[in-house]
C-alpha cells in the first residue's frame, strides 16, 4: 500500500511540473514568437490560458467597485487577449490636446466610406455636452456649431459645414483645402489650429457594406479626388461601370473591377497622394506605390490628434473625451447588426476581399495595436490620477486626526494610547538656527500612505521593452 501511494503521489508530482512547464512554455511563445499565421494557434492558446487570470485581477488599479466589470474590457473582451505587437513613442500614446473651443480651434472629421463614420458625425453635432451646443432644425442636413459667444464654427464635418472639399474628401484634398475654405467662410486674422480625426473599420466588414451600398445605387460621382490641384483624368481613374449607377451588380462582378476604389480605400484616403504621382499609376509599379502609401498612411495616423474603431464604440467614446477634454451626453452603442454582417461569404471569398484589401489589412492591424495602447495608457494614467487623489484625501485626514489627537492630549503624556485606532509617535522637538524650538513632529505608520495598487505595474513604462 505504501509502495502504491508512494508511486500515485509521484504521478501527481509529474504530471503538475509537466502543466506548469507547458504553460511557461505557452507563455514565453507569446513574447518570441512572430504574430503570423504559422505561430497563430499557439499565441491563441496562449491567450486563452490567461483568460482566466487577467479577468480575475482587473479589478486591481480600477475605480470599478468589487464585483462589477469594467464596461471597456467587457465591450468586446480585446484587452483580455491584447498582445501589443508595434512600439510606439511615449507622444504617440499620450495624444491629449489642448483643444480650445472658445479659441481657433478646429476639429476636421475625416469621414472614410462605411466606417461608422455618419453616425459618428452626428454624435460630434448632437451629442456632445457644450456650453454652445450646436444648433440642429429638422429638416435640415446640417447643424450650426458655433464658438461661445462667437459666430465661428469649430467643427468642420458633414453635419457642420457640408462636403465644402468635395464628397468624401480625403487627406490629400483635406489638409491643402480645410485652410482656404474656412478663411473665405470667415474672415480671421489669427492662424487657426486644425485637429485632424477619422474613424476606421475591419477592412472586410468595410469593403462587404459598401458593396452593398453601391449595390443600391450609391455612385459618389460628386468625389472630386483633387490632387496636385486637379482631378484625375478618365483614363488615370475609369469607371467600373457604364450606366448611370453599378445597382444590382454582384459581390464577383465587385470584386473583378481593377479600378475599384473600394479596394484598399482607407490607406488611399489616409494617404498623402502626391507622394505617387497621385493617379498616375504609370509613375512606378504597384508595390511601390502601395508600400509608400501605406507608410504615408500610418504616419499621418499617428499624428492624427484622435481616430476611433469602428469595432470599439465604448473605447472610441473614451479615448475622444479625453483627448479633446468634451464629454458626450449619451453613451455610444456597440451595434453588430449591420448589412456587412448579414452578408454570408464563403471562407474563400473572404480570403480573396483580403487579399485585394492587403494593405488596409495591414493598416488596420497596425492602427487597432496603436488604438488599444493608447486605450491602456489613458487607463492606467485615470488610475493613477484615481490613486494620488485617495491618497491626498487620506493625508488630508491623517493630519486632521493627528491635529485632534495632539490637542486632546496634555504635553507630557505619549501619544499612543492604549487600544487606540492609530500608534502615533511623538519626536524631540528640533532646534532651529537660532535656538528657538519648532513644532513637535507626528508620525503615523507606514501602511497609512500605503494605497493596495501602488504597486501595480506602469504600463508606459514598459513600451520600450515591447
Amino acid at each position: 500500500m505504501d509502495e502504491r501511494s508512494s508511486n500515485s503521489s509521484s504521478h501527481h508530482r509529474l504530471l503538475i511540473l509537466l502543466l506548469m512547464v507547458l504553460l511557461f512554455g505557452v507563455i514565453m511563445i507569446q513574447y518570441v514568437c512572430p504574430s503570423r499565421s504559422e505561430c497563430h494557434m499557439l499565441r491563441q492558446m496562449g491567450s486563452w490560458l490567461k483568460v482566466g487570470s487577467a479577468t480575475g485581477s482587473q479589478g486591481s488599479g480600477n475605480d470599478i467597485q468589487e464585483g462589477q466589470k469594467d464596461p471597456y474590457i467587457a465591450e468586446d473582451g480585446a484587452l483580455v487577449r491584447f498582445i501589443p505587437r508595434f512600439n510606439f513613442t511615449k507622444a504617440d500614446l499620450n495624444r491629449v490636446v489642448d483643444f480650445n473651443i472658445k479659441g481657433d480651434d478646429v476639429i476636421v472629421f475625416l469621414h472614410i466610406q462605411k466606417t461608422g463614420g455618419t453616425t459618428f458625425g452626428r454624435h460630434l453635432v448632437r451629442n456632445i455636452q457644450l456650453e454652445r451646443p450646436c444648433e440642429c432644425h429638422a429638416g435640415q442636413k446640417k447643424c450650426t456649431c458655433y464658438r461661445p459667444g462667437k459666430k465661428e464654427t469649430w467643427l468642420f464635418s458633414r453635419f457642420s459645414t457640408g462636403w465644402s472639399c468635395g464628397l468624401h474628401a480625403d487627406w490629400t484634398e483635406l489638409t491643402r483645402c480645410v485652410p482656404s475654405r474656412m478663411d473665405s467662410r470667415e474672415a480671421q486674422r489669427q492662424p487657426r489650429n486644425y485637429y485632424y480625426i477619422t474613424i476606421l473599420r475591419d477592412p472586410v466588414s468595410r469593403y462587404l457594406s459598401e458593396w452593398r451600398h453601391v449595390q443600391r445605387g450609391a455612385t459618389w460621382k460628386a468625389s472630386l479626388h483633387v490632387c496636385d490641384g486637379r482631378s484625375p483624368t478618365l483614363s488615370e481613374l475609369p469607371s467600373c461601370y457604364s450606366g448611370d449607377d453599378w445597382s444590382g451588380c454582384s459581390l464577383r462582378e465587385f470584386m473583378d473591377c481593377p479600378y475599384n476604389l473600394a479596394n484598399n480605400r482607407q490607406s488611399r484616403m489616409l494617404a498623402d497622394l502626391s507622394l505617387v504621382g497621385c493617379y498616375n499609376v504609370s509613375a512606378m509599379n504597384e508595390d511601390e506605390r502601395w508600400a509608400v502609401l501605406l507608410e504615408s498612411a500610418k504616419r499621418n495616423l499617428r499624428g492624427m490628434a484622435f481616430f476611433g474603431l469602428t469595432e470599439y464604440q465604448r473605447k472610441t467614446q473614451y479615448l475622444f473625451e479625453r483627448t479633446f477634454h468634451l464629454e458626450f451626453i449619451a453613451p455610444f452603442t456597440q451595434l453588430n447588426g449591420t448589412r456587412a454582417s448579414s452578408v454570408e461569404v464563403p471562407s474563400e471569398t473572404q480570403h480573396r476581399i483580403r487579399q485585394l484589401n492587403r494593405w488596409d489589412v495591414e493598416l488596420y492591424e497596425y492602427a487597432r495595436d496603436l488604438f488599444l495602447q493608447r486605450f491602456q495608457v489613458a487607463r492606467q494614467q485615470e488610475r493613477r490620477q484615481a490613486r494620488e487623489r485617495r491618497q491626498q484625501e487620506r493625508r488630508r485626514l491623517r493630519g486632521r486626526l493627528a491635529t485632534k489627537q495632539a490637542k486632546q492630549l496634555k504635553p507630557t503624556e505619549p501619544l499612543h494610547q492604549p487600544g487606540s485606532q492609530f500608534v502615533v509617535t511623538e519626536q524631540q522637538p528640533r532646534e532651529k538656527a537660532d535656538g528657538d524650538s519648532v513644532e513637535t513632529d507626528v508620525l503615523l505608520p507606514d501602511w497609512w500612505d500605503l494605497d493596495e495598487n501602488s504597486t501595480m505595474e506602469d504600463y508606459i513604462d514598459n513600451v520600450e521593452q515591447w
